[in-house]
C-alpha cells in the first residue's frame, strides 16, 4: 500500500509538472538520438529487413522531432503529451517490426522492447491513466500488426517474447506510478522544508527585531537610571578619599548607590553633611531597576523634602514612602530594598549609621570593625520595628565600607563556590591601607579572577569612604 502524501503543501503540482516536463523533453531527445543507433542491432538480428527498418526508424525519429518541437511550448503545462509522442511513435514502430520477424528474430528483438518500457519507468512522470493508455495501445497495435503481417501462431508469439514483453509492459505501469509518487513526495517534502525555512527565517527576524527593541528599551532604561541616580564622584570637601565599585549583573541594576548633601550652613552654599548609601533592591535587571527608582525617590524625599538627617529615621521614613508608593497598586507588592546608610557631619564631627539587613564595616586602629544591621528590609513585613541609629567616632583616616551582598554571593574559584562574607571582610582588611583608587582596582581584579568564566550572580555595589 502506498503511503499517504501530504497534499496540503501548495505549489507541488506546478513543481511536479516542471520536473516532468524536463524529463519528458529529455525522453524525446533520447529517442531521437538512440532509435537510429538501434539500427545497428537490426543489421545483425534481421539483415533482410535492415533497409526497411532503418527507413522506419528515421521516419519515427522525424515524427518525434517534428511533433515535440511543435508541441513543447504549447503543452509545457501538460508534460504527459510530450512523453506520449516518443512512446506511441516507437510503439507503432516496434509493433510493425515485431510483426514481420521470424521466431529467432522475435526472441532477440524482445529485449529492445523491454528496454523501451524500463526506460519509461526511469524517466516518465505521469498519472497511472497515461500508463494504462500506452500499454493498452501497445497491446492493440501489436495485435493488429501481427494479425495483418505475421505468419506466426499465437503460441509462437507468446512463447518467444510476447509474454515477456507484455509482462514488462504491465510491470512498467507500477514502476512509473512508484517513481511518480516518490518524486511527488520528494517535491512536497522539499517545498515543505523551504516553507518551514522561510517561516523560521521570518520568525527569526521577528525575534531579532523584538530583541533589538527590548535591548534598545533596556539601554534607554539604563540612561534613565543613570540620570536619576547620583554621579559616582562625591563632594571632595566632605570626604578626603572615596571609591565606588559598581558592577550591575545586567545592563540596568537593582543595586544602586545614593548620596545627598542636605545641610547648608553659610551663604556660600557649603554643605556640611554627607549622607551616603549602598542599596540592594529586590531582584536585578529591569524589575530591580524599577524598584531602585522607587527607593531612590523615597530616599530623596525623606532627606531633601522632609529634612531628615538621622540615618535610622531616614530609613523609617523611606520605608513609609516605599509602602505608600506600592500601595497604589491592587497587586500585593512585596518589593523593597536592603540598605547600608551612613551620615557624616563635618561640622559637628558626628558619624551616624543605620542599616536594613546590610551591615557596616570600617577600618579603625588597624582592624576591621562591624556593626550589624536591623534584620528587616525597607518594604512590607509583619511587625516592623524602628531602625536603629548607631553613633561612630569621627577619627581621621577611618575608612567606612558600605556594600550589598553581590560580591560575597558571587560563585567562583577552583570549587565554584560563593566568595562568602568572611573572605570579603578579610579582603577589605588586606587592602584598607591602600588609597581608595587602588582599593577599587584591587576589588575589581579580585572579583574578575574569582568569577572566572562563570556568570555574574548578582549586582555588585561596594563604597569606600575615608575621612
Amino acid at each position: 500500500m502506498m503511503p499517504q502524501i501530504n497534499n496540503e503543501v501548495t505549489g507541488w503540482k506546478k513543481e511536479l509538472n516542471a520536473t516532468a516536463f524536463k524529463y519528458h523533453v529529455l525522453i524525446c531527445w533520447v529517442a531521437v538520438i538512440f532509435d537510429p543507433i538501434f539500427a545497428i542491432s537490426d543489421y545483425y538480428i534481421s539483415p533482410h529487413h535492415f533497409k526497411e527498418f532503418f527507413i522506419l526508424r528515421l521516419s519515427t525519429v522525424a515524427v518525434i522531432f517534428t511533433l515535440s518541437s511543435l508541441l513543447t511550448k504549447k503543452f509545457k503545462d501538460k508534460p504527459e503529451i510530450i512523453a506520449l509522442i516518443p512512446f506511441l511513435s516507437i510503439s507503432f514502430q516496434n509493433a510493425y517490426m515485431y510483426s514481420v520477424m521470424n521466431v529467432s528474430e522475435l526472441q532477440t528483438h524482445t529485449f529492445a522492447y523491454i528496454t523501451l518500457f524500463i526506460g519509461a519507468g526511469m524517466f516518465v512522470l505521469w498519472n497511472t491513466f497515461y500508463s494504462i493508455v500506452v500499454v493498452g495501445l501497445f497491446f492493440a497495435v501489436n495485435i493488429i500488426f501481427f494479425w495483418l503481417n505475421s505468419p506466426l501462431k499465437l503460441n509462437d508469439i507468446l512463447i518467444n517474447g510476447g509474454m515477456l514483453s507484455a509482462s514488462v509492459a504491465v510491470f512498467s505501469i507500477f514502476l512509473i506510478q512508484l517513481r511518480t509518487n516518490l518524486t511527488k513526495k520528494e517535491i512536497i517534502a522539499r517545498l515543505a522544508l523551504a516553507e518551514s525555512s522561510k517561516q523560521l527565517k521570518i520568525k527569526s527576524n521577528i525575534i531579532e527585531e523584538k530583541n533589538k527593541e527590548i535591548n534598545d528599551s533596556i539601554n534607554y532604561a539604563q540612561k534613565i537610571q543613570q540620570a536619576i541616580l547620583p554621579p559616582m564622584l562625591l563632594e571632595q570637601k566632605l570626604t578626603e578619599d572615596h571609591f565606588v565599585f559598581f558592577k550591575p549583573k545586567d545592563v540596568v541594576s537593582g543595586d544602586f548607590f545614593w548620596y545627598a548633601t542636605p545641610t547648608i550652613t553659610d551663604n556660600k552654599n557649603t554643605p556640611e553633611t554627607l549622607i551616603i548609601a549602598a542599596a540592594d533592591s529586590t531582584g536585578h535587571g529591569v524589575p530591580g531597576a524599577m524598584v531602585s527608582i522607587v527607593c531612590n525617590n523615597a530616599l530623596n524625599k525623606a532627606v531633601l523634602e522632609f529634612g531628615i538627617t538621622d540615618p535610622g529615621k531616614i530609613l523609617d521614613k523611606t520605608r513609609e514612602l516605599v509602602l505608600e508608593a506600592f500601595s497604589k497598586s491592587d497587586a500585593n507588592v512585596q518589593d523593597g530594598m536592603d540598605i547600608s546608610l551612613l551620615a557624616i557631619n563635618t561640622a559637628t564631627k558626628e558619624i551616624k549609621w543605620a542599616g536594613a539587613n546590610n551591615a557596616l564595616l570600617y577600618l579603625f586602629n588597624g582592624d576591621i570593625k562591624e556593626i550589624k544591621a536591623n534584620k528587616q528590609p525597607i518594604g512590607k513585613i509583619e511587625n516592623p520595628l524602628p531602625f536603629t541609629t548607631h553613633l561612630l567616632p569621627f577619627v581621621k583616616g577611618t575608612v567606612f565600607y558600605l556594600f550589598t551582598d553581590g560580591f560575597s554571593d558571587q560563585f567562583g574559584g577552583e570549587d565554584e563556590k560563593k566568595f562568602k562574607y568572611k573572605r570579603f571582610k578579610n579582603l577589605l582588611l588586606n587592602i584598607s591601607t591602600r588609597s581608595c583608587l587602588q582599593q577599587q582596582q584591587l576589588l575589581e581584579t579580585e572579583f574578575k579572577q574569582w568569577k572566572g568564566n562563570l556568570e555574574q550572580t548578582d549586582d555588585v555595589c561596594v563604597i569606600g569612604i575615608k575621612i
